[in-house]
């Protein structure tokens, strides 16, 4: 560990100090106008995020989605002043009336940074552990995007190299996700990230003395990290020579991902409010407000003051960056002469295009065969793997289970890794048993760009994850969740790995969309449908698959609108609907059999997506499900919460309603009452209620 960096050549004017303070005095304005909020941390790391925006990232605040941009992450998202004076700073946008609308109905500046409201934030934090797992994502992504694009270009001569900042705090490296997102980045020999660990010693209980005592920086170690720490000036500030040689170490260390410890104030210089867990998350009171502005040098009288001097100071990042964008542009021109196949893929790519005929790729499987949906998703993914080179992804240690190996022969691992197939641009990723960081690492490579991220696990597993997929939702980001044995289907295993709650709580997430094939064909115009939509319509999708064999139907391009006629009734306009999900399609086909023999007309509808059902227009739901018929059956390995709205007072569920046991599927299905007879005499119990109310 070095903890002494060598001074470099910074240039630090009375102006630039003068800029630092005027952060400061502006998240403390900013928290004090609208009365709440975290001043203390964006105090104390005012100096950290300037020299970063001002002196060190690569960024062009005139186009804020340049590919070749180095990535900024503030994990600690609650200290979002950080980032949006910064921001405001350096022209991004922001304005001063922004920072006065701080965490106020529709402005621009809400309490944590958002993704896609804020020019200039790159991924929503605020769930502490979430951003730096990110940052980690971002940094496999322009990995892989390099073996796209140039492979053989010497470290830090490709177009394509940059650096991945984040800025951490205590708190993100006390939850679970840092930890596993962090042993993944040492794994991966991440060279390209860059961490900075707010060592402020403060949480909201206090002294962090009161919960973490571990050496962090020892830790690190250990995950294979570069790591560096930093002492405080005499006054008490950052050493700014000292923060920007370490900064300047780790960027130069492209070996292993870097962290630098610092140990800071929070609140510095507030009189009375420095070091104390109330300066984290309240307002800093008037009179402390007016005290620290005295010993800052400005005017307490005055709010969110900004010298013209300053203003025009800051601002001149923007040429700075335009600069470098053209200096990156000239050698991306370079690049595109010398690789004109190449260049072209990066074009369609970066405007998230398909290739030319991609769909036709896409197995077809024949009807009657039975087929279990994960080995069905397994042959889809090969071949699409085949003809779109920016798709890859893999598994938390199950790929032997999820089928989700997209290419054996290529795993994407650092060199020096003793296994055979590893390249550090290959194609499948072993996230390892870490399926919380492979969440939010699938956000931060889709976060990134220019690729398209896939991961598996066992379907009980997404609570380990669902953090990271509800802030892929809230981001509206394309990641495809690969989850297998969707429920008590997967038998011998038992209910801790049989799933019967989590389609319905997966469901209740706005923004992801579920997909639960009935077949092997199914699962095929859903993984062309997820592919198609992750180009036109953002959001993150979930598979759910079965261990087991099911019936394989004749395909059906209803799929794509989430439920349509799987089997018409015969013999007369339908008295009941069945609906059916994943396996037990083939129970509500079987019921029909039996329905219908005995007279009663019966219509089964496949229902793999609701979320994509209820985007249909109300004409096409209705000739679905027909609104005269209130007679209606749905049937689901799991609980009925999402059937409800579905099958009216008249309709009935079967449904699992309690955990699982271990023993053969078989045997489960038919002791819990998932059968063939409970469809059938859930559907004549509907029938003759329906009758009675319609007397």
């Amino acid at each position: 560990m070095s903890n002494k960096p060598t001074t470099t050549d910074l240039e630090w004017t009375e102006l630039d100090q003068r800029a630092v303070d005027t952060a400061r005095v502006l998240a403390m304005d900013s928290v004090q106008k609208v009365g709440n909020g975290h001043p203390g941390t964006a105090m104390s790391l005012a100096p950290a995020a300037y020299l970063l925006f001002q002196k060190l990232m690569r960024h062009d605040p005139s186009d804020a989605d340049w590919t070749g941009r180095d990535r900024f992450v503030l994990s600690p998202g609650h200290t979002s002043l950080t980032l949006y004076i910064q921001l405001f700073m350096a022209g991004y946008g922001l304005e001063l009336a922004d920072l006065k609308s701080f965490r106020t109905w529709d402005s621009k500046t809400p309490g944590h940074p958002e993704h896609g409201h804020t020019r200039g934030v790159e991924t929503t934090t605020g769930p502490l552990g979430q951003g730096i797992a990110n940052a980690v994502g971002m940094a496999m992504a322009a990995r892989y995007e390099r073996g796209l694009f140039d492979p053989e270009a010497p470290q830090g001569e490709s177009p394509f190299d940059h650096t991945i900042w984040a800025i951490v705090s205590d708190g993100d490296l006390e939850e679970g996700i840092s930890a596993e997102a962090s042993s993944l980045a040492g794994h991966q020999k991440l060279g390209n990230l860059v961490a900075l660990y707010d060592d402020n010693h403060i949480s909201i209980e206090g002294d962090t003395a009161t919960a973490l005592s571990e050496d962090v920086l020892a830790r690190y170690e250990a995950y294979g990290w570069h790591v560096q720490r930093i002492e405080q000036s005499p006054n008490g500030d950052f050493d700014i020579q000292a923060l920007y040689a370490a900064l300047k170490a780790a960027q130069a260390e492209t070996e292993r991902p870097s962290i630098i410890a610092a140990r800071t104030i929070i609140a510095w210089p507030a009189p009375n409010a420095q070091n104390t867990e109330a300066s984290h998350g309240s307002a800093l009171g008037d009179e402390e407000v007016a005290a620290t502005k005295k010993v800052l040098g400005f005017d307490p009288e005055q709010t969110f003051q900004v010298e013209d001097e300053v203003f025009a100071h800051v601002r001149t990042v923007v040429d700075r960056g335009r600069e470098a964008h053209a200096t990156w542009s000239k050698r991306l021109e370079e690049w595109r002469t010398a690789n004109p196949q190449r260049a072209a893929d990066f074009d369609r790519i970066n405007a998230g295009e398909l290739p030319d005929g991609w769909e036709k790729a896409i197995p077809s499987f024949p009807a009657g065969k039975d087929v279990a949906t994960r080995k069905a998703s397994g042959e889809v993914l090969k071949a699409l793997g085949g003809v779109i080179p920016e798709l890859w992804g893999g598994s938390a240690d199950l790929a032997g289970s999820n089928n989700t190996t997209i290419d054996a022969s290529s795993s994407f691992l650092p060199e020096g890794n003793p296994l055979p197939e590893a390249n550090p641009y290959g194609r499948t990723v072993h996230f390892g048993i870490r399926e919380h960081a492979m969440g939010s690492t699938m956000n931060g490579i889709a976060l990134h760009g220019n690729t398209r991220i896939y991961g598996g696990t066992f379907l009980v597993f997404s609570d380990y994850m669902r953090p990271a997929v509800r802030l892929a939702a809230l981001m509206k980001l394309p990641v495809t969740y690969v989850w297998t044995h969707d429920s008590i289907g997967l038998g011998e295993d038992g209910p801790t790995h049989q799933p019967v709650e989590h389609m319905a709580a997966l469901r209740a997430i706005p923004g992801l969309n579920m997909v639960r094939p009935a077949d092997a064909n199914e699962t095929a115009i859903a993984w062309r449908e997820i592919t198609k939509r992750h180009t036109t319509n953002p959001a993150p999708h979930g598979l759910a698959l079965t261990r087991q064999n099911v019936p394989t139907y004749e395909a059906n391009e209803g799929v794509a609108k989430g439920g349509y006629v799987l089997f018409e009734a015969e013999g007369g306009r339908p008295q009941v609907i069945l609906i059916g999900t994943g396996s037990e399609v083939q129970l509500a086909v079987e019921a029909r059999d039996v329905l219908q023999a005995e007279g009663i007309p019966t219509r089964v509808v496949s229902m793999p997506s609701v979320e994509w059902f209820e985007e249909q227009d109300q004409a096409y739901r209705d000739g679905v499900l027909l609104p005269d018929v209130k007679a209606r059956v749905a049937v689901e390995a799991g609980i009925g919460l999402t059937w409800y709205r579905y099958v009216g007072e008249s309709g009935r569920i079967v449904s699992l309603e309690h955990f699982g046991a271990s023993a053969d599927y078989k045997v489960l299905y038919r002791e819990f009452g998932l059968t063939t007879e409970a469809v059938v005499a859930a559907a004549r119990e509907s029938v003759e209620h329906a009758d009675a109310n319609r007397r």
